[in-house]
């Protein structure tokens, strides 16, 4: 894959993953500024995950009907307008609409900038070619959250808000200006027509349930801890150790300078070793640290155990994109991802929402626990349930099911 063809998406990632770090350590405080319980808070941070959830499968059929252009366009508008709403936000239903609308305009921009990479690399780079996209999403959420807290301490948590919607406006001229408006999804170019979209979906749940089923539990799992990390994290230090916006912050952007900087050594091994490699341990590492926060007593108690987490979760940089790259068949890659997406999102919009619950009934550090055990089914259903997906240089390409591209598109094509 060219460079010229690359800057253009991992520009507005990395402009997108600071804007999403400057309101780590803030939207949770910004929720719980309107006195809701713990169990809204948790909805509230979901609320993003729910309407990419409700959004990636039409995207997936939508991505058939639309250039790259203008679909990560939509998407990156979406965002950033529905973001500045909130900052006029009444009460935890404003909130929750313009968060589901962020997600919908997420599921755009994400699938159609992980199908770009996805036809643009071959199995043996991969690894690190989304690495490399990960990897500058995590530089951003490292830098983000410690300005975040910073300006939520000096003006007041609306600020952060407003950064927001202005650099997402800057992130949104570079698909505009840079993204060829004639490059389309690869298998819209071989049919060269919209086809039956329906069927198609169909097709794809049918052939590969069973990916979707093993793998697709593993991302579940997964995706469920790395998202419930961002309300205990915010929460804990707040409500339990008393720390000011700035000191969490801090600890979550430390942390994210650890994560940010195992994306290269994730992608080297996932493409020398293989997949498993670095999502094993990824999430194994990461349960680790999420026992550890109820053990904090202070600022740097906290900041060992998010740190842990950071460094298990740079582990695994690029991981459950990259498999679902691997898994997916060609002539349906939107329709597939739409559905693997769908998964991940769902594990994704759970995390918070479990956490919220399990917090209101058992407080804060049970549900530590609970999101750390989660963790460790991540680790056991992707180690035991799913084939390593690395091809060697040369290999047939395979579909998800493990049929060579070949004759997946004999028989369904």
């Amino acid at each position: 894959m060219r460079r010229s063809l690359i800057w253009p998406i991992y520009a507005p990632s990395f402009l997108l993953a600071f804007s999403r770090g400057l309101l780590t350590p803030v939207l949770p405080l910004y929720a719980a500024s309107f006195g809701i319980p713990y169990a809204l808070i948790g909805l509230v941070l979901a609320a993003q995950g729910l309407g990419t959830l409700f959004g990636d499968v039409p995207a997936g059929i939508i991505l058939n009907r639309l250039s790259y252009k203008r679909a990560m366009t939509l998407g990156v508008a979406m965002m950033a307008s529905a973001t500045l709403a909130m900052v006029w936000a009444r009460g935890f239903l404003d909130l929750m609409i313009y968060g589901l609308i962020v997600g919908l305009g997420g599921a755009l921009w994400n699938l159609s900038r992980h199908a770009y990479l996805t036809n643009a690399t071959p199995s043996s780079g991969r690894g690190r070619a989304i690495a490399g996209y990960g990897g500058i999403n995590r530089i951003g959420v490292f830098m983000g959250p410690a300005v975040g807290g910073t300006l939520a301490t000096v003006f007041d948590l609306r600020a952060p808000f407003l950064v927001y919607a202005a650099i997402a406006g800057i992130a949104l001229l570079f698909p505009i200006m840079f993204v060829s408006g004639n490059m389309t999804p690869l298998h819209k170019r071989q049919q060269h027509s919209n086809g039956d979209h329906v069927r198609s979906l169909w097709i794809v749940m049918k052939t590969q349930y069973r990916v979707l089923m093993t793998a697709g539990s593993g991302q579940l799992f997964a995706q469920m801890i790395r998202s419930g990390r961002r309300i205990i994290v915010p929460l804990y230090g707040a409500d339990v150790l008393g720390l000011d916006p700035q000191a969490i912050g801090w600890i979550v952007s430390i942390a994210g300078a650890i994560d940010m900087s195992m994306f290269y050594p994730a992608g080297v091994v996932m493409d020398r070793f293989g997949r498993k490699f670095a999502y094993v341990p990824s999430f194994f590492i990461q349960s680790i640290g999420m026992a550890l926060i109820p053990f904090s007593s202070g600022f740097m108690g906290l900041m060992l155990a998010t740190s842990v987490i950071g460094f298990g979760n740079g582990l695994g940089s690029g991981t459950m994109m990259t498999l679902g790259a691997d898994l997916a068949p060609k002539r349906r890659l939107g329709e597939f991802l739409g559905v693997w997406r769908l998964i991940g999102d769902t594990g994704q919009s759970g995390g918070p929402i479990v956490v919220g619950n399990v917090a209101d009934i058992l407080g804060l550090s049970s549900a530590a626990f609970v999101i750390a055990g989660i963790g460790l089914l991540a680790a056991t259903t992707l180690w035991l349930l799913v084939p390593e997906t690395l091809q060697p240089p040369g290999s047939q390409q395979l579909a998800g099911d493990g049929l060579p591209l070949a004759i997946e598109q004999k028989k369904h094509g």
